[in-house]
């Protein structure tokens, strides 16, 4: 059958139609996975670093609600339910407020136990919390039931800007006696609550918090967008148990930077549904380092891509840059993961790809587009690149470039090296320890 010069034109002008469709949907999905046109992060970090209010913020200051002052918990429970009242009260009517606002936490030290500031909020610019002086979190367990209920939370907000020079005190010793030493887990049903939680929160700025010993994870960000968190200080003792700096979950656009983190556990864990997170000038140490995972133990669990960890410092870690994933049920994919320009000094096992993660079994989460770029330092462990990958799912297009490791460890015979197993490597620039024999 001959095809006709107006059967070619429809089919042209059907191809024409197609390409602009496709590109309509790409704009307007890029528009969506943004969701910060409206949201001016110079100005955010500028008043993030205002030490006072400009003229047209209205004050909600936490002592003309009732807060009380004190660094000792009242067995009776009434400061702490009196600080609870006191900060919530003056977070809504802040938040209420339809002009700029301000809630203004001053110095002293107020002991309390779990709070929420969730909005949603009328303010046409972003809320400020300003803390100045030190929040200590009760220490009674019972205050905290069940999974999922942090110490403090911020829930539900577009527009939120957290400063000052306070400090979050989980006061987790009282917590970490409860781990159990045989299977490095939380009591049975309870994961130990995290400090600080951002949950459903949108166009945020965290500077110059200062957080000590939290009872779980120091800060959780989850199903938020858009967050960017400088200058914290956080830290724990090396021996507390599940202790991450930053918890990553089910995020997207997430920075972290020019920060310094000591703790327990994972310096930086990023996992689940977590995309385009960008973890820049933080110095780690002691600590896990920074990891990717574990991915692959929760149902139905959504891809991590878009990973950049750059300019980072860590010192004395148990590991250096790791991906980890369990064995699970769930085919999750890592993709698109950077580690470049990081200094090791002392750390053990300073690269790390484990797919046999806690089980010991293959995981079935696949691993692709891994790049190493600009690594050196020192190594005390002399398998110093360690890329444990998944027979049922292999590694692929792991990209090494300019790696640079020198052994620091206890002087032995056995060979500075590194190992790759069921992984697919390629190498540029110089290599030491030497390439994996693939």
């Amino acid at each position: 059958m001959a095809i006709t010069t107006s059967s070619r034109a429809c089919t042209n002008n059907a191809k024409i139609v197609l390409v602009l469709f496709l590109a309509l949907a790409a704009i307007c999905e890029a528009n969506v996975v943004d969701d910060d046109d409206e949201f001016d992060v110079a100005e955010a970090m500028e008043r993030a670093k205002a030490d006072k209010a400009d003229p047209s913020e209205k004050i909600f200051n936490v002592m003309k609600y009732g807060a009380m002052t004190g660094d000792r918990e009242d067995p009776t429970g009434e400061i702490t339910d009196n600080n609870h009242a006191a900060f919530v009260q003056a977070f809504l009517a802040a938040c209420h407020h339809t002009g700029k606002a301000r809630v203004v936490i001053p110095t002293g030290t107020y002991v309390l136990g779990p709070v929420t500031f969730q909005g949603p909020c009328n303010n046409p610019e972003p809320l400020v919390v300003q803390i100045q002086g030190t929040l200590k979190a009760a220490t009674d367990l019972s205050l905290f039931p069940g999974e999922g209920q942090e110490w403090f939370n911020f829930e539900d907000i577009n527009g939120l800007i957290v400063t000052g020079t306070g400090v979050f005190d989980g006061q987790g010793a009282s917590a970490w006696k409860y781990r159990d030493p045989k299977t490095d887990n939380d009591a049975p049903g309870q994961r130990m609550p995290a400090s600080i939680q951002f949950i459903n929160v949108t166009n945020a700025v965290m500077r110059g918090i200062t957080s000590i010993n939290s009872k779980g994870f120091h800060i959780f960000i989850t199903q938020s967008q858009n967050i960017r968190l400088y200058h914290l200080r956080i830290t724990a003792p090396e021996n507390s148990p599940n202790t991450d700096g930053i918890h990553i979950s089910q995020s997207n656009l997430i920075k972290v930077a020019k920060s310094v983190i000591a703790t327990g556990d994972d310096c930086v864990g990023i996992i689940r549904g977590a995309s385009n997170v960008s973890i820049k000038k933080v110095t780690c140490g002691p600590g896990h380092g920074i990891s990717v995972g574990s991915l692959g133990k929760f149902e139905n669990e959504t891809d991590v891509r878009g990973i950049i960890v750059r300019n980072c410092t860590l010192i004395g870690t148990t590991n250096g840059v790791r991906i980890k994933t369990t064995e699970g049920k769930n085919p999750a994919h890592a993709s698109g993961l950077i580690f470049q320009d990081i200094m090791m000094q002392d750390v053990k096992n300073p690269i790390v790809i484990n797919q046999l993660y806690q089980t010991k079994k293959d995981s079935i989460v696949k691993i692709s587009d891994v790049h190493f770029t600009n690594i050196w330092g020192t190594s005390v462990s002399k398998v110093a690149v360690d890329l444990q990958c998944s027979k049922r799912s292999p590694c692929e297009n792991v990209q090494f470039k300019d790696i640079n490791l020198q052994y620091s460890g206890v002087v032995s015979q056995v060979p500075f090296s590194s190992s790759c197993v069921n992984a697919k490597v390629g190498y540029t620039g110089s290599q030491f320890p030497p390439p994996c024999n693939n």
